[in-house]
């Protein structure tokens, strides 16, 4: 009997509730009536009276229409300074930014409270913001190109086209950002924050390549261990809606880890930048390290542009912390990035031979300037080997050294290696010449030295005793030949190798 009579008091309850609430709202709805009629009639301050009584009844979510309509009214009586208050008001609830341009607010364009917040919200563009969408794009398509050079680094320019792609990223979103089409596409937020903390191991791994023509280990998988947590980290943003992310942009609504992001980041920079730094001052202090002039202005510039990055993001960083999102400085770390982008650029235009080399590096080489310049020669002037047939020879032969290895054979002959290719020993004689301005030997040998090279890399240097093992895995067949070789393509013994490159 008591729970019946309980469950007919809580039914009462419940009548009585949803009666309240059915009057209220038609209270409601009789007050934005009446308020629309003074609206209308021009009655605007009878009407912001009503409307702000509707204001105070109803929820905050479902407020939009009527934060629209007292913007108007107070347009109307000539209050811009209320006015544009709504006019704010209005967008975070409705997270309509379009709403900014309206023509009913071209006369309180001047008035600073409006101009502020038209500033926050309203799309622009300028100079400045176009030129960094240029590079911006100019940046993703150098970043393809460089991973199509032929018989070029792979490794290398994969490095850098993913260095130069993050920094592209990295731009076209500040151009979103300072031209507010962010919130026209809302699903950019924080997409150039996935990769923060990739900037330093790409460019530290690029100058290991570059410089001492570093094989990856599995170890390294561990430098990529930091983004994998930031992935993780950000992945409860990333599958927001589409609402969901423009209501954070609109209410500037910043992720919670967002500044401790920019000083791990900024660490990191820091870390890699000092290790870079080893590298390069070492390659300095190396007087025998061969290189073009090219190539040393290139790795010189390279470094400067890093070094000016981390500088500036140093600044980039304080701002963050201070809120500051425009200003000089703030332009400051996107010009670092356009000048590096920029860079690369040029120098993949003008000076191809950077990322486009051959397989055989410069430094590792024969020394051939004693030699006459490529022509073809007089014993060659009657052979039947054809410009087409030669240039097939001459793919055949690369593939045979660089994907079979055949110089690893240590009895690989001139003869043997003309059976492999199909052809005369006379034939293959004329495309080593004329292609490569080499002998056979010399061609055979200098393929060996770059293979033991990248071999003795991986020695600690404890382990000069198995210098006779990497001999015979190249395909020497004797001590004395492969030192004699090794000093006359390096400049020194395969001793002084190990410990001038190996860190």
């Amino acid at each position: 009997m008591n729970i019946l009579f309980l469950l007919l008091i809580s039914l009462n309850v419940y009548s009585l509730v949803g009666q309240i609430n059915n009057y209220q709202n038609k209270n409601i709805d009789s007050l934005v009536c009446i308020a629309d009629d003074y609206y209308c009639r021009g009655k605007h301050e009878q009407a912001i009276e009503k409307y702000e009584k509707i204001l105070s009844l109803i929820k905050e979510d479902s407020s939009d229409n009527i934060l629209k309509q007292l913007a108007y009214c107070y347009i109307k009586i000539g209050d811009a300074e209320i006015a544009s208050v709504y006019i704010e008001k209005y967008i975070q609830v409705s997270l309509d930014v379009s709403f900014i341009d309206h023509s009913y607010f071209k006369d309180i364009s001047n008035v600073k409270l409006y101009t502020e917040i038209a500033d926050r919200y309203k799309a622009k563009t300028n100079l400045w913001t176009t030129f960094c969408l240029c590079i911006g794009f100019m940046g993703i398509f150098v970043a393809v190109v460089l991973n199509f050079r032929k018989r070029s680094d792979r490794i290398g320019n994969l490095l850098m086209s993913a260095f130069v792609m993050l920094h592209s990223f990295f731009i076209l979103h500040l151009y979103l950002l300072l031209t507010n089409y962010h919130y026209y596409l809302p699903h950019t937020l924080y997409f150039s924050t996935t990769f923060s903390f990739l900037y330093g191991p790409l460019i530290y791994f690029y100058f290991k390549r570059i410089k001492i023509d570093y094989t990856f280990k599995k170890s390294d998988i561990l430098h990529a261990v930091p983004t994998l947590l930031l992935i993780v980290l950000l992945s409860p943003m990333y599958v927001l809606s589409e609402e969901e992310k423009l209501r954070i942009m609109v209410l500037n609504d910043n992720v919670p880890y967002s500044i401790p992001i920019s000083l791990i980041k900024l660490v990191s920079l820091y870390f890699y930048g000092i290790l870079i730094y080893r590298i390069y001052i070492k390659s300095m202090k190396n007087k025998r390290e061969t290189i073009t002039k090219i190539e040393q202005y290139w790795q010189r510039n390279i470094f400067a542009f890093c070094s000016l990055y981390v500088i500036t993001y140093t600044i980039f960083t304080i701002l963050v912390i201070q809120s500051i999102d425009k200003g000089f400085l703030f332009n400051i770390q996107v010009a670092s990035m356009v000048l590096l982008v920029l860079y690369v650029s040029y120098t993949a235009l003008v000076q191809p031979s950077i990322f486009g080399h051959s397989d055989m590096e410069e430094n590792e080489k024969p020394d051939i300037s004693h030699q006459k310049p490529k022509v073809k020669l007089s014993r060659y002037k009657n052979s039947g080997l054809t410009e087409s047939l030669s240039l097939e020879l001459k793919e055949r032969l690369l593939f045979l050294l660089d994907s079979e290895k055949v110089y690893k054979q240590n009895d690989i002959t001139l003869q043997k290696l003309s059976e492999l290719l199909g052809t005369t020993r006379h034939n293959t004689s004329q495309v080593i010449n004329e292609h490569f301005n080499l002998n056979f030997f010399d061609l055979i040998n200098s393929y060996r030295i770059k293979e033991a090279k990248k071999i003795l890399r991986l020695y600690d240097g404890h382990k000069q005793a198995n210098i006779i093992d990497v001999i015979y895995e190249v395909g020497f067949n004797n001590k004395v030949t492969f030192y004699k070789s090794f000093r006359k393509y390096n400049k020194m013994t395969p001793s002084e190798y190990i410990k001038l490159f190996v860190a």
